[in-house]
């Protein structure tokens, strides 16, 4: 299960991040945080996230399909993973917990016990 997981988020990750043509970036002088949003070609929002000044992922993370709608909540600290991350696919939520990088937990819920929208 635990591979399963991490092959959806690796291609989800990837595929969203090689797809984007289009991004903006913005220096946030009072965090030293660079905030990024890529793009899909038809312009709606891609991702969206913070690096540090070294490069590393920052934070909230969320992707997007082209249609706008949410497919994941990720939190990093320092180029981390860190606590939870959520991926929508149809009528599935799963819920990944991580420590320390690694996948501690995984839980999913459908429709019939809605927790959490990606709208």
């Amino acid at each position: 299960m635990k591979k399963i997981v991490l092959l959806l988020i690796a291609f989800t990750m990837t595929t969203a991040f090689y797809a984007q043509q289009k991004r903006d970036l913005k220096l946030n002088k009072d965090s030293e945080l660079i905030e990024v949003v890529y793009y899909h070609d038809n312009g709606e929002i891609s991702q969206t996230g913070f690096y540090t000044l070294e490069g590393k992922l920052q934070g909230d993370w969320f992707s997007y399909n082209s249609e706008g709608q949410k497919l994941t909540s990720a939190k990093y600290d320092n180029g981390q993973k860190v606590g939870k991350w959520f991926f929508w696919s149809g009528d599935k939520l799963k819920e990944v917990d991580y420590s320390k990088n690694r996948i501690a937990k995984v839980s999913e819920w459908t429709n019939k016990t809605t927790i959490a929208s990606n709208k």
